[in-house]
């Protein structure tokens, strides 16, 4: 064993600074003196505070309006529905690439002539499109969004 391959860890006592003059750190306990960064409490300020002068955010422009965080509901015509019959919910749908993915929220929209009987089960319709459905013998009924599986833990 030698002096050099000890493994000693280093002493992680925090120094007490500012406890006197004669105490290495003390008197202005290496802050400086005067000045904003010299007194208590300066690292307390909020994000974006500059000095006192205008702060970025409230000099820079703000965009109008805002930016709903709600997904919009993808829409499917009553016409493209024609080719479907039975039970229709968002799995068929989807398999039918009239909306990209079927856990998203769907509405129903009357254009065109719905000729096919058909169970409909997604989160919206028109009242057209729903009046349209039952004309051709069909019904409409409201209902969550799909949940997405859970990914199974390997």
């Amino acid at each position: 064993m030698k002096y050099n391959d000890l493994i000693v860890e280093k002493n992680t006592r925090p120094s007490r600074k500012g406890r006197g003059i004669s105490a290495g750190q003390g008197k202005t306990a290496g802050r400086g003196t005067k000045g904003q960064k010299s007194r208590t409490g300066h690292r307390k300020m909020a994000a974006g505070f500059m000095g006192g002068q205008r702060a970025i955010m409230q000099a820079i422009p703000k965009l109008k309006g805002f930016k709903s965080i709600h997904a919009k509901a993808e829409v499917v015509y009553t016409d493209r529905l024609n080719d479907l019959k039975g039970n229709v919910d968002n799995f068929v749908l989807a398999d039918q690439a009239l909306i990209s993915n079927p856990y998203t929220k769907v509405k129903v929209i009357s254009r065109g002539e719905l000729t096919a009987k058909i169970n409909l089960e997604t989160q919206f319709a028109s009242k057209t499109a729903v009046a349209a459905i039952e004309k051709a013998g069909g019904s409409f009924k409201k209902v969550a969004v799909p949940m997405r599986p859970a990914k199974k833990a390997e």
